[in-house]
């Protein structure tokens, strides 16, 4: 069971997509894990074969606890769950029982065999809504949120309290260890991106809208090419000390439909060219509000970027999610009259802050970044 975040604890098995005996390759989807941030399909970081299924749908295991065997080849790299060291190629591979689990086992009923997304099962069941009636209009025809709501549970929303309860709480247990463990310090920069809105126009004017890029895939991309700088700003501080990443995974902040929060990865979004950012970034957001996301998007963000902008908000200042050391916060790109070579002109600002780990950087770092930022924002041409 990989652990997707620092607030996990456990998760459900909902569903195998194998069986002993099927061939995967990496990055293959293989399994649907059910945690407090919703379902989330389990990749296979190597090649080989299932031997064994150690773990039945509807178990609730620790983080940690082996899922599944996998033999693979000699150049096979370490699976990401803890299993039995590998046996000589001629020694048949040793079935490890999972590892008991820290709160009680929960056989599932008939109506949890269906395939939902955790919104979709809470929401059903806080109606009195039988899932097996309804057909899905998710991946593999997994029933949505949505789907439950078009049968009726628009009409009848469960109690205030009921729904993300399990999520809420979880971001909660997150959010106060954040604000108990680590000393933040905060920042704030205006930037002036009316050449970026000019620019972006200029590029999009003969793509239809479905091509176009956005002001936010600019600021994500403007963020990670500014972490190249300030390695001291992307990474994970662990164990007593900060461990910095060579790859930069800006995580997205996305709202969940109906309530909650999650903050899946770009990964190499410094590598990436705008486009691709774009591309990346409305395909997340597409499968986050759809129930389905993947593992290694939760498992491995280096950093968070959240905006509130398209809320009509000026100003946020967020609150680190450990591991991480810092988060950015961007607002909405507001008009305000500016003096520039003795003239009054309107221009387009956008309010960026910075919260950020005492324990590894400081306010002139942070200041420092903060302007880089600036500075890639006000040159899109070097995104």
């Amino acid at each position: 069971m990989p652990s997707l975040g620092a607030d996990m604890e456990a998760g459900t098995l909902v569903e195998w997509l194998v069986q002993p005996g099927s061939s995967v390759g990496r990055g293959d989807i293989i399994a649907v894990v059910d945690t407090q941030k919703g379902a989330i399909e389990i990749e296979v970081f190597q090649d080989g074969t299932v031997d064994s299924l150690l773990v039945d749908p509807g178990t609730t295991v620790p983080v940690g606890t082996p899922l599944a065997m996998i033999s693979g080849g000699a150049d096979a790299p370490v699976q990401p769950v803890p299993s039995e060291p590998a046996e000589p190629a001629s020694v048949p591979p040793v079935t490890v029982p999972p590892v008991p689990p820290k709160r009680a086992i929960v056989a599932p009923s008939p109506g949890d065999r269906v395939r939902a997304s955790p919104a979709a099962r809470k929401l059903a069941a806080a109606i009195g809504l039988d899932l097996s009636t309804l057909s899905g209009s998710g991946a593999g025809g997994a029933i949505l949120y949505a789907d439950v709501e078009g049968a009726g549970g628009k009409e009848r929303q469960p109690a205030a309290g009921d729904g993300l309860t399990a999520m809420r709480s979880a971001i909660a247990a997150a959010m106060a260890r954040s604000k108990r463990e680590i000393p933040h310090y905060y920042l704030q920069y205006e930037i002036d991106v009316t050449g970026l809105q000019d620019w972006l126009a200029a590029a999009n004017a003969d793509r239809p809208p479905a091509e176009r890029v956005l002001i936010g895939a600019a600021c994500l991309k403007a963020v990670a090419l500014s972490l190249r700088k300030f390695p001291d700003l992307n990474g994970f501080f662990e164990d007593g000390g900060f461990r910095p990443s060579d790859a930069i995974h800006v995580g997205a902040a996305i709202s969940i439909r109906g309530g909650g929060l999650v903050a899946p990865a770009i990964h190499n979004t410094d590598q990436l060219s705008l486009d691709e950012v774009m591309a990346k970034l409305r395909d997340l957001t597409k499968r986050v509000r759809g129930g389905r996301f993947r593992g290694s998007e939760l498992a491995d963000p280096t950093v968070t970027v959240s905006s509130l902008g398209e809320r009509g908000v000026d100003l946020l200042f967020g609150v680190i999610y450990p591991p991480q050391v810092a988060i950015v916060g961007l607002g909405s790109v507001t008009e305000r009259a500016c003096v520039i070579d003795g003239t009054v002109r309107p221009r387009a600002v956008i309010t960026a802050t910075l919260a950020a780990d005492h324990r590894v950087s400081d306010g002139h770092r942070g200041a420092l970044f903060l302007r880089k930022l600036g500075e890639q924002l006000q040159h899109p041409e070097v995104l």
